[in-house]
């Protein structure tokens, strides 16, 4: 990898701020000395998300099928998840739901430790996973201890997945890093809010709702549990007070563009720099 950060005409990652990122220590794994040396260099492109494929109005995975402008099927794609889910089917009890590796870089010692409290707020969480075996066993035991607020499967299920963006009314990524992060993409897609930790993409595809101008998710910015609990929280009071507002989230949320061609007209300036410098 050194070698090949020396030679080559131009090094890109998958988001700006993580190319900012492992200029740092504790980003770079030993190779933030030659990524200093060759930041100039260095960029990145944010990743983007086929849109085509994942699109609410036409997704054969879905109970029912919406988009901005016939929101209604949403509603019943949350309650199907929470059938199939063994949840109760309360409408107006929030889902929170991760979808992800469960390795320790993906925040869920976080999770792990401010479980309990998100529990006492009166919300569901589904999970969908597998990993490190410590976090699959927490999640077992969550749900052992809690099975009308809580639902994990272990696993890889591309269908499932699809059906949990749809139904949950939050997306939770609390990642320690995260150089860009795709899921956080496809829940706005599916019109689920975020609530994610200002790193790497999060930092560059999430702004926070609170933001003067208006945002589309909720962020925390250290890696803290009481930071994470505060931003569900906050989260969670639109969602109850605000209604109406909620609701015009969810369809900015729907209406954002994370397709390709922005970051495919990047790497074409970006390989043209390549050829020049060859030139």
């Amino acid at each position: 990898m050194k070698g090949a950060l020396e030679e080559c005409e131009r090094i890109s990652t998958v988001s700006p701020t993580y190319a900012k990122e492992i200029l740092d220590p504790y980003f770079g794994h030993g190779l933030d000395e030659i990524l200093r040396q060759k930041e100039w260099k260095l960029c990145g492109i944010l990743n983007g998300i086929d849109t085509v494929g994942y699109n609410p109005s036409r997704d054969h995975a879905l109970a029912a099928n919406f988009s901005v402008r016939k929101p209604e099927g949403k509603a019943l794609c949350k309650a199907a998840l929470q059938q199939q889910m063994r949840l109760p089917e309360e409408p107006d009890t929030p889902i929170l739901a991760m979808v992800s590796r469960l390795v320790s870089h993906k925040g869920f010692d976080l999770v792990e430790y401010a479980m309990e409290n998100m529990l006492r707020m009166g919300m569901q969480v589904v999970i969908l996973g597998n990993g490190e075996y410590r976090y699959e066993e927490f999640f077992r035991e969550m749900q052992r201890r809690h099975p009308q607020q809580v639902a994990f499967t272990c696993g890889f299920m591309p269908t499932l997945s699809r059906q949990i963006y749809a139904g949950a009314d939050f997306f939770l990524m609390p990642s320690q890093s995260e150089p860009c992060g795709l899921a956080q993409m496809i829940a706005l897609r599916y019109g689920t809010i975020p609530i994610v930790r200002s790193t790497g993409g999060l930092a560059d595809s999430i702004i926070d709702w609170d933001t003067p101008g208006g945002g589309c998710g909720f962020t925390f910015q250290s890696y803290n549990a009481d930071d994470f609990l505060a931003a569900i929280d906050r989260a969670l009071a639109l969602y109850y007070d605000a209604p109406a507002q909620w609701q015009e989230l969810v369809r900015h949320d729907m209406s954002q563009d994370f397709g390709w061609d922005k970051g495919a007209e990047h790497y074409m300036a970006l390989y043209h720099k390549a050829l020049g410098d060859k030139a």
